[in-house]
């Protein structure tokens, strides 16, 4: 079997250290698995409320000056809506699908009412409210019968390993409960469309970051609802801020300096030292990613 990996950026915001991260990893989990293994790039830009004009053709220039090059051209979500319909008429047909009216006050004023408080950065658990009909509401989502498909396949918890984590477990119908698969203003969730990308794209294996890792359960039960392979999974060490806190462009990560050779070499042999590979004295982007295939072998590709 052909291993296939991939790098998913979403373009609303240049690459920064904390994404290269990523990247580096799957690229490098790629070229640990053989010379027949690939490498792809898909543009997340799915939600295009938060996505940036011409953002991804940023990322994809970023990732050639640090030599980081998709086997395939790239492909973009907003080029594949019509996947997307497919799987959730697939889901709609199997009742694992149903329209919510609800706002996120009537969430949290349900949760309330069931004496649930709700953090700042915690998940709203969705009550179900609308599980049974809309009560003369309009559709604003469409959300994933969680809850009913994991009480007919009698899994209360969904079980995965993670190459570096170790052994995980959810209960998303309590943890999370029934999520959105679509908003009613037209984006598609993250959920819903990585699985159904990864699924036609062949991903075996999806190496990522950690704050990753609690989306990992609900994409289990997607593939599971529409009969399509479970990856392996990897998620890679967070990369911090001053403050503690996970390095990301909402936060006002720095963009990636890589315009000369001699950033493109500093930023990625930083990324390496991240994911506990050592530092290179390579003269080039290219010598240093051929030292750090065989070190992430020994690291990773030997787990199973």
């Amino acid at each position: 079997m052909t291993r296939i990996g991939r790098f998913a950026p979403s373009p609303t915001g240049p690459l920064h250290a904390g994404s290269l991260v990523a990247a580096l990893a799957s690229w490098l989990d790629v070229r640990a698995q053989g010379p027949d293994a690939r490498w792809l790039v898909r543009i997340e830009d799915a939600d295009t409320e938060r996505c940036l004009p011409a953002m991804g053709e940023v990322i994809l220039s970023q990732l050639a000056a640090c030599a980081l090059l998709p086997d395939e051209p790239p492909v973009w979500q907003t080029q594949r809506a019509h996947r997307y319909e497919v799987a959730l008429d697939k889901l709609k047909a199997a009742a694992l699908a149903y329209p919510c009216g609800c706002s996120r006050k009537d969430i949290d004023e349900a949760l309330a009412r069931l004496g649930v408080a709700h953090t700042r950065h915690g998940e709203r658990v969705y009550p179900g409210t609308c599980r049974d009909g809309l009560h003369a509401k309009a559709a604003r989502a469409w959300r994933f019968a969680a809850t009913k498909f994991q009480q007919v396949s009698a899994e209360p918890l969904v079980h995965w390993h993670d190459r570096r984590l170790g052994d995980q477990q959810q209960d998303v119908a309590h943890e999370v409960g029934d999520f959105v698969l679509k908003r009613a203003d037209g984006p598609w969730a993250y959920q819903l469309a990585v699985v159904v990308d990864d699924a036609e794209q062949g991903v075996t294996d999806v190496v990522r970051g950690e704050d990753l890792a609690d989306n990992t359960a609900r994409q289990i039960l997607l593939q599971r609802a529409l009969g399509v392979p479970t990856p392996r999974y990897l998620h890679t060490p967070l990369v911090l801020g001053p403050d503690g806190d996970k390095l990301s462009k909402q936060n006002g990560a720095t963009a990636l300096q890589a315009g000369t050779p001699a950033e493109a070499l500093a930023a990625l042999d930083a990324a390496a030292q991240q994911l506990g590979l050592r530092a290179t004295n390579a003269g080039s982007a290219t010598e240093a990613l051929a030292e750090w295939v065989p070190q992430w072998r020994d690291l990773y590709n030997s787990r199973p």
